[in-house]
């Protein structure tokens, strides 16, 4: 068996580990040591550090919220895994089964009420702003007729028809004779509430006619038409009166009234514009 015998390094290889020692030895002479500043890192790498740590930080703090808001699910519900969580009668209340209530008749027959509404049209509110004109306007001819009898009455000076019932200008009666004097007076303008020749309304003019012939009358066609006899129309004759539900005026035949008719217009022989009325006879 042959002898093993180890091999010495030859010269050249210990001159090249002498070469390359003596080559690092002057490497670290010429090279000077490093500052233990210059060592630490830069300025501008440590907000990134800091910052890296602030990110773990928020994650962290992130992370032990939303384990927080975990804990009143237990709190309020515990499971049945949970023994260290009693069971509160408000729990309990919650799984209870739907209940019965008795109530008594009485209470259920009571009348229930709602409130109602009801929509008003355009042409509702427009009529009722025709009709509140409207009024507004009678009310106004009122006021000014009632101006217009007393300026006529105090214009008027002859005799009224309670001197003529004291002595009439006519003793004998007769309807022809009514009638003529009741022509006199076409064109006396139409005054509210007016019985004398300045100013006439419908009966006023009545009453004062009748008046001459001693025929005492109230100022008021109704109260005028009940003074007298009802009559058929084919026996009427001019100087009845004709009635109409709150106006009468003389019959001048052939269907014709004379009347004083409205406010703004004066005593006139007409057609009777209506079926609505009825004759009447003074004196029988």
């Amino acid at each position: 068996m042959a002898r093993f015998t180890p091999r010495r390094p030859n010269a050249q290889l210990k001159r090249n580990t002498k070469k390359a020692v003596a080559r690092k030895s002057r490497d670290r002479a010429v090279t000077p040591s490093v500052d233990t500043a210059a060592a630490k890192p830069l300025a501008s790498t440590r907000p990134l550090r800091r910052g890296a740590v602030a990110n773990v930080a928020v994650m962290t703090l992130a992370v032990g919220i939303v384990g927080t808001l975990a804990i009143p699910a237990y709190a309020f519900a515990p499971g049945s895994n949970l023994p260290q969580f009693g069971t509160s009668a408000e729990t309990e209340l919650t799984k209870a089964q739907a209940q019965s209530v008795e109530v008594a008749d009485d209470v259920i027959a009571a009348p229930v009420t709602k409130d109602g509404f009801e929509a008003v049209t355009a042409a509702e509110i427009e009529a009722a702003a025709e009709a509140k004109r409207q009024a507004e306007a009678a009310e106004a001819a009122r006021v000014a007729a009632e101006a217009e009898m007393a300026s006529y009455a105090a214009s008027y000076d002859g005799p009224s028809a309670g001197d003529f019932l004291a002595n009439p200008a006519y003793p004998s009666y007769d309807l022809g004779s009514v009638y003529n004097v009741a022509t006199q007076y076409i064109g006396t303008p139409y005054v509210y509430g007016g019985a004398t020749p300045a100013g006439f309304d419908c009966s006023g003019f009545v009453m004062y006619v009748f008046a001459q012939f001693g025929i005492g009358m109230p100022h008021s066609s109704a109260g005028q038409g009940a003074m007298g006899t009802r009559i058929s129309e084919a026996d009427a004759q001019p100087g009845d009166l004709v009635i109409m539900d709150g106006h009468d005026g003389f019959y001048a035949g052939n269907g014709m009234i004379l009347h004083a008719p409205y406010e703004g217009a004066s005593v006139r022989v007409q057609p009777i514009w209506t079926s609505d009325y009825y004759i009447v006879r003074i004196g029988i």
